[in-house]
């Protein structure tokens, strides 16, 4: 599996010099991830982390902490946690845009950022913010901030296969992306952002995820895996029907990320992105 390797670019026009068509081949599982090096400047991601404390959207790691501390914050809005309830998932929708209105001023827009990149690696597709027909617009983007202890274990993303969210717009796409900003990372683990296993998921996998036996079914299918290491202000996307996982944060400083999902068909004309 050691041709299986990412697109490793300083920007999208690197990318595309080493992959015509890079979204094509990462839909196709042919390539485990795009990584664009500083697509964000570090030190607006350090700028943005003091004023999420500031204004309380996150709490302090220097503050005391409590058994009742969730080890994971979001920053934004949730079509996997709120989803249920379309009104409160759209109203919520509404109140992120409006926070995220002046919480980037003085900073370059890091949803700019993901979205500007996307639209340079997607040609002639448009690359626009989820929208129901009726014109109610999804969350453009979350932050997630990880605190001491939290980890992903090996999962796919997927609205329809993994959610069962049939009854929204973005249910017609069957490609479904992750596009993830490093904004910080924490101080006493490692730069990894995630872990790509190079296996698609299938019926036949989902009871060795749930089992929480994937680790050594991957060993005896002799299934390789790419290893994301990320520097605040790097990007990369990759493929959510990819078994995925993300090593435990351990320690006070909290691993933190700007996140979005993607919609991507070959004959669609547009690319959705919502949170």
């Amino acid at each position: 599996m050691s041709d299986w390797l990412p697109i490793d670019a300083m920007d999208s026009a690197g990318a595309r010099s080493q992959q015509q068509d890079p979204l094509r081949a990462l839909a196709q599982a042919e390539i485990p991830a795009i990584i664009l090096r500083g697509a964000y400047p570090a030190k607006d991601c350090a700028g943005l982390v003091r004023r999420f404390i500031e204004r309380d959207l996150m709490r302090d790691p220097q503050a005391p902490t409590s058994a009742q501390d969730r080890s994971r914050i979001d920053i934004g809005t949730s079509l996997g946690n709120r989803g249920a309830d379309p009104q409160d998932f759209f109203t919520h929708a509404g109140a992120t845009e409006t926070l995220f209105n002046d919480l980037f001023d003085g900073f370059i827009s890091p949803i700019a950022c993901i979205y500007d990149n996307l639209q340079a690696l997607a040609g002639d597709k448009q690359v626009v913010t989820a929208h129901e027909a009726d014109g109610r617009r999804y969350g453009p983007a979350i932050f997630r901030v990880h605190y001491d202890g939290h980890a992903y274990k090996p999962h796919i993303d997927h609205v329809v296969l993994r959610e069962k969210r049939v009854d929204y717009a973005v249910a017609r796409f069957t490609n479904q992306f992750a596009g993830i900003l490093c904004v910080q990372n924490a101080a006493s683990t490692s730069t990894t952002q995630g872990l790509l296993h190079h296996c698609v998921w299938t019926e036949q996998v989902q009871p060795h995820i749930t089992a929480g036996t994937f680790h050594d079914y991957a060993e005896q299918q002799q299934i390789g895996h790419c290893r994301v290491e990320l520097e605040p202000g790097d990007l990369y996307f990759f493929n959510t029907r990819l078994i995925h996982e993300v090593p435990a944060v351990i320690g006070d400083d909290p691993r933190i990320v700007l996140a979005v999902f993607i919609g991507y068909e070959p004959d669609d004309p547009e690319i959705f992105v919502w949170s």
